[in-house]
């Protein structure tokens, strides 16, 4: 493992967290980010291919002689980026197209929680808007419309009332807003109570729990406006109830895996637990993701103190259960720095100014680099963590830094944590 060729595929903070952590590992790898964004530069070689280019990915993997491939966002998942690279005797990190299906399609992953008897929202799916449109009014207000596919963190809308309900309804089906990824929607009955992301590490028949955290995915202070990707994560969060975690590995993520084994899928990688942990106390599934969360990865990793790289490399190679994690006991919080009109139609360009010191934790999103001028090119910008012995120091930290970073029309929130 020392001195391995690895090869990161991704370019959001997420990705640049996991570099960022990667380059930490006492094996001292020689990394590469495909394809990355700068601030990965110094940490790994960038290499210029869409993380959509499958077959070019692949083969610069094999000339590069990569040794490990680690995929960070969904579509190169769903694109089967692992398949093929498996398929050439590459080892890689994270599921195959089969069991990426977690994510891509939320009525598949509502079938396999239904038949494992994992605990979720009852739910119908409808490809007919006006089925659909008939069971929101049978079933009333609050509800929630989820676009059946990716829809880059957007396409779930918790309608408050009616013609919230139906509003949501027309734009998927009929405007096909999401495309593709909007030909079925799945309504779900509203679920209240505390909002929680567990990330578990899945070695097939075998999963360890991450640090609990918590995503803020509305836009605006005190959980108003449209969903967003996630403006802000802390950790660690459920740790008065640790019996919440082992109770989630055992009702919800073993019960899954099992059910995919049936179908003959075996998942590898990363599984990203979205809970609502209702008043009464049960975790109760309201999504899956099949690779890290953003912006959750990027106050996890902080905070993890095994080495990344071999918790990566005994997954890819089927010895997970070797691997014993370790935490720090510190607290981590993040906020992000959003373009302004975000999330709807985000305006790109702006000089990105830093007065922040080079102790300061800042992960790069949606950066480019044009003739030495740092500036905005993505919905998500930056995100800003702080690390400290309480959540309060932590937050403070992190919105120091987050002050000390300059664009024009700057988004934030300014409750994350709180």
């Amino acid at each position: 493992m020392r001195g391995c060729r690895v090869l990161v595929v991704g370019q959001g903070a997420r990705e640049h967290a996991i570099v960022w952590k990667l380059h930490q590992s006492r094996f001292e790898p020689k990394l590469f980010v495909a394809p990355g964004n700068p601030g990965m530069e110094g940490l790994a070689t960038r290499i210029p291919i869409s993380v959509d280019d499958v077959s070019s990915m692949v083969e610069f993997a094999l000339e590069a002689q990569i040794h490990l491939v680690v995929v960070g966002p969904e579509a190169p998942l769903s694109r089967g980026l692992v398949d093929a690279c498996l398929e050439k005797g590459i080892p890689a990190f994270g599921p195959q197209q089969a069991a990426a299906m977690l994510e891509t399609s939320k009525a598949f992953a509502k079938d396999v929680m239904k038949k494992a008897g994992v605990p979720t929202a009852r739910y119908e799916v409808f490809t007919e808007a006006s089925a659909a449109k008939r069971y929101v009014e049978e079933c009333g207000a609050p509800i929630v419309i989820k676009a059946d596919g990716l829809a880059a963190g957007k396409g779930v809308i918790v309608a408050q009332t009616l013609e919230e309900a139906t509003d949501a309804i027309d734009e998927i089906l009929v405007n096909e807003r999401f495309g593709a990824s909007g030909h079925r929607v799945v309504i779900e009955d509203f679920l209240d109570g505390q909002e929680a992301s567990l990330m578990f590490f899945v070695d097939g028949d075998y999963a360890i729990p991450m640090l609990p955290a918590r995503d803020y995915k509305r836009i605006g202070d005190g959980n108003t406006g449209p969903n967003t990707g996630g403006m802000g994560s802390v950790a660690p969060v459920l740790r008065d109830r640790p019996e919440m975690v082992s109770a989630v590995e055992r009702t919800i993520v073993m019960p899954v895996l099992q059910e995919l084994k049936n179908q003959g899928v075996v998942y590898r990688g990363v599984l990203y637990v979205g809970l609502m942990v209702t008043r009464d106390g049960h975790p109760m599934v309201i999504e899956f993701n099949a690779r890290f969360g953003d912006p959750e990865t990027e106050v996890v990793l902080p905070l993890l103190t095994t080495d990344l790289l071999e918790v990566m490399w005994a997954i890819a190679h089927g010895r997970l259960k070797d691997i014993e994690l370790t935490w720090s006991a510190k607290h981590a919080v993040c906020v992000v720095l959003a373009a302004p009109g975000y999330p709807e139609k985000p305006s790109v360009g702006q000089p990105i100014r830093f007065a922040h010191g080079p102790a300061d934790l800042v992960f790069h999103a949606g950066t480019t680099n044009e003739d030495g001028v740092l500036k905005t090119s993505g919905g998500r910008v930056l995100t800003a963590v702080g690390i400290g012995t309480t959540r309060h120091e932590a937050q403070g930290i992190a919105y120091r830094i987050a002050e000390k970073i300059y664009f024009d029309g700057k988004q934030l929130r300014h409750d994350i944590g709180s």
